[in-house]
């Protein structure tokens, strides 16, 4: 075989099974709960509050003190250093309330026992009294209350949006409600602390941001970082949930283990952490859109309102991304996108896959199926006459970057031509004629989402590569994986770059320990960021060893290849472990560290302009459905899916992030319903009444495929792009089809504005909405 022609095993666009995958499915990985106990291993549990919204009068944990097997308990008292574990430096996040709560469910105190079952029921002792305050629990009773939005609200505008709306031949105005959604990760939040010396303090904990965990341990405690090494394995399914919502569970545990010198662990139920920990945010769309008479869009005005909580945890960055977002793939002449991050008498919202993006999305297209049945046209043709264009002049976002890298229409062209979109929708017309109650419905729906974080600081990553003496390979670096395979691939990176197999490269777990100052692993970043830093540290270790060959073997450097499994020098080939041995023996250093931080970005947050994403990633989707009009029952048919990933790293992965994101997304806007009651108390905090969508759920064709002629025109790893949110947004398409459906009773001659989640409920409700107005 040629050397042009061999190829070494699992290097980059080899389709390899995710490293764990054998693991996952035989039971043998190991995620937190399964390390074994270390000795004398105590349980920790939270006391939760029972009001929205209310003062402390008095708490009586004598009773909890009192019960079996309980060896402590802790409040904020406790506390040695900061009762805070605010991502965002704005300190209003305690570990423990005090003096008042502000959501029910907020933790007021930890038990500490032997066993997890006797602090579990101790927790339940505790006898508190409280004085109700008046509680917001949604967007619309914060704006009757006039509360205070928990951070800095965003406004993004180009041009003149007023003035092109009143302008404009047609105008029309609607609002949008969104629902939020829980992670419902398999694995639960969970962290063990083991105490160490001095001030030392190990913990383990199912985390996206291992820095920061150990940051707010090290706040919490009253201890440098230095003191706290953090380490994750794997998380079984994170979704953003784990980015900032595992800090009070590794801080309650290392506070513990620091004061009682030994190791504990926490692991709430289901209930408690549905309860207790924060969700996808949802929104309130307002919208006012001024257009022409072939439905081009003209100047358009959106405030985004989303219910935040009651602290600003990441709601400013999330409701940013919302209007970064509420163009996906259309060109607005004049624009203007305001935020409203409203407080609320609830559990804090958080980072959820998409990040913002998807609900921007969503107001996007409500426009665009508003201007189609205001025009009598079909939403797609609207949807591709408002594209951005390539070179046209329509190339500019609200927040002033141009869109670079266009190729929305050849996806939708392909997309449209390859699943028969015409002669499906000419069928669905004849089928809906002959069908008076069951009625069906088409949509195909773009996305276009903007890869990088917006807080510009985050994109960076680090990397440390060891070569042993034998030729195999230690990797490191600061990403974590959640299942959606970043190790193998970051893996594949640096068997490529040595060209070894991937077989020869040990993947260990992310530690603080070894890289440190790292990011999340989020924003669709952690291939982008950590192989490009893995990369560079195994690019370092290959220089010095073609000096070494140069020097040794009096050769050019361009007569030092490296070859699958071995070294090429001049013409003699030694196999890869035998060259390492030698340069070992010559005393050449097989150990490097990498870095790397994304080009070209930067964002004025106080202006609204700027480059906060270094490239865009782009995909459509087409959805047929079938909607019982007697019921709202429905059931997804068809879903054609091509979605691009640049120079795919590893096909396999990212069809399985394609499909699986696709699945997350059609839960978020179909089956997965939120609902608190007029208390403040989530009533949807377990699987008897939280849907997420079953095996059953998914399109009975469900046809997915890589766009394989994408690459990256931007200096990405290998020419790759980010796959992990932006195939969310794809299930758009189905929340469209349902619209499609639904309007079908009224002839298609009023948008049925249908809500999300498209319950069933919700659907039959706009369906009788539209028959009740003709």
């Amino acid at each position: 075989m040629s050397d042009s022609l061999e190829r070494i095993s699992g290097g980059v666009r080899d389709p390899r099974w995710h490293d764990s995958a054998a693991k996952h499915v035989t039971g043998q990985a190991i995620y937190i709960d399964d390390i074994p106990a270390p000795e004398g291993l105590l349980h920790a549990y939270l006391g939760l509050s029972e009001r929205a919204h209310a003062k402390i009068l008095s708490v009586d944990l004598v009773p909890v003190r009192d019960a079996p097997g309980v060896v402590c308990v802790l409040t904020g008292q406790d506390i040695p250093g900061h009762n805070d574990v605010s991502p965002t430096g704005k300190h209003d996040d305690p570990v423990f309330a005090e003096g008042a709560v502000k959501f029910h469910g907020q933790p007021i105190f930890a038990v500490v026992a032997e066993t997890r079952e006797q602090a579990r029921r101790a927790a339940a002792l505790a006898k508190v009294e409280y004085e109700d305050l008046p509680a917001a629990i949604d967007v619309a009773s914060a704006r009757e209350a006039k509360l205070d939005f928990v951070t800095e609200p965003l406004t993004l505008a180009r041009g003149d949006a007023r003035a092109a709306i009143e302008s404009a031949p047609r105008r029309l105005k609607g609002s949008l409600e969104m629902g939020g959604q829980d992670h419902f990760y398999l694995e639960g939040q969970i962290a063990m602390a083991i105490p160490g010396e001095d001030e030392d303090v190990l913990v383990h904990v199912s985390t996206q941001h291992p820095s920061e965990v150990q940051h707010m341990v090290g706040h919490v405690l009253g201890i440098p970082s230095n003191a706290v090494t953090v380490e994750i394995r794997r998380m079984g399914g994170a979704f953003g949930g784990k980015e900032t919502q595992a800090n009070l569970f590794a801080a309650v545990a290392a506070l513990a283990a620091k004061k009682l010198g030994r190791a504990v662990k926490i692991r709430p139920d289901r209930d408690d952490d549905m309860v207790a920990t924060g969700k996808r945010h949802d929104f309130v769309v307002d919208y006012e859109v001024g257009f022409d008479d072939d439905g081009r869009i003209l100047g358009v005005d959106f405030t985004f309102a989303g219910r935040c909580g009651f602290s600003a945890d990441l709601s400013g960055p999330v409701t940013d991304r919302a209007l970064f977002h509420c163009d996906n793939c259309y060109f607005y002449p004049d624009v203007r996108a305001v935020s409203e991050p409203w407080r609320t008498h609830t559990v804090s919202n958080t980072a959820f896959r998409g990040f913002g993006g998807p609900q921007g999305m969503l107001g996007a297209e409500r426009v665009i199926d508003e201007v189609a049945f205001a025009v009598g046209k079909d939403p797609l043709e609207i949807r591709k006459l408002n594209f951005y264009g390539t070179g046209d002049g329509r190339v500019t976002t609200p927040y002033h970057q141009d869109v670079e890298d266009n190729v929305i229409h050849r996806i939708v062209e392909e997309l449209e031509a390859d699943a028969g979109y015409a002669k499906r929708r000419d069928a669905i017309r004849a089928f809906n004629a002959k069908n008076p109650i069951i009625k069906r419905g088409l949509a195909l729906t773009p996305v276009k989402f903007g890869i990088s974080f917006t807080a510009t600081h985050y994109n960076q990553a680090g990397a440390l590569v060891h070569i042993y003496t034998d030729g195999s390979v230690h990797l490191n670096h600061g990403g974590t994986e959640m299942g959606q395979g970043l190790y193998m691939k970051v893996a594949q990176v640096v068997a490529e770059e040595f060209q070894i197999d991937v077989e020869r490269i040990k993947i260990t777990a992310t530690t603080t320990a070894k890289v440190p100052n790292t990011s999340a692993t989020a924003a669709s970043s952690g291939s982008d960021l950590n192989g490009m830093a893995a990369r560079n540290a195994a690019l370092a270790i290959k220089e010095r060893l073609i000096a070494f060959a140069t020097e040794e073997y009096g050769v050019p450097k361009e007569q030092v290849v490296f070859l699958p499994n071995r070294v090429r020098i001049g013409n003699q080939e030694l196999p890869f472990p035998d060259f390492i041995k030698a340069a070992y023996m010559a005393r050449v250093s097989l150990s490097a560290t990498g870095f790397y931080k994304t080009p070209k970005i930067h964002w004025d947050r106080s202006k609204g302009t700027g480059r906060p994403f270094y490239y865009f990633a782009y995909g459509a989707a087409m959805a047929e459905v079938s909607v019982d009009t007697l019921t709202g029952e429905y059931r997804v048919e068809r879903v054609d899916i091509l979605h691009e990933s640049g120079k795919s790293l590893n096909p396999a992965l990212d069809l399985g992030q394609v499909e699986g994101g696709f699945i997350q997304g059609m839960g978020w806007l179909t089956t997965e319903e939120l609902w608190w009651d007029d208390q403040g108390r989530l009533r949807t905090h377990a699987p008897s009444t939280y849907k997420i969508p079953l095996a059953s759920d998914r399109p009975r064709v469900f046809n997915v495929k890589l766009a394989d002629w994408a690459e990256n025109r931007e200096d990405t790893i290998h020419k790759s792009k980010a796959v992990g949110e932006p195939p969310f947004m794809l299930a758009m398409c189905v929340l469209h089809a349902l619209s499609d459906a639904v309007a079908s009773v009224a002839d298609h001659e009023r948008c049925p504005r249908l809500d999300a989640p498209a319950t069933p409920e919700r659907v039959l409700a706009a369906i009788d909405a539209l028959r009740a107005s003709e």
